[in-house]
């Protein structure tokens, strides 16, 4: 395959990063991923992913609790 990859689009980020969280991700993805997304939005991607897991796993908590 010849050329460059276009930019992935921060949602398309999202995506990845909550296909990732679950461990789903084929080879040829990865390495389609590597090429096209921006290393900022993975990060704040997976730090609001991170927030948002913990917020679920204490509303869960909470509600098993009362």
């Amino acid at each position: 395959m010849g050329g460059v990859a276009p930019k992935a689009t921060f949602a398309q980020t999202m995506k990845t990063v909550a296909w990732s969280f679950f461990g789903v991700r084929k080879g040829r993805d990865l390495e389609r991923d590597a090429a096209s997304l921006n290393p900022v939005h993975v990060v704040i991607a997976a730090l609001i992913g991170v927030a948002l897991f913990v917020t679920v796993l204490i509303v869960i908590v909470r509600s098993v609790v009362k």
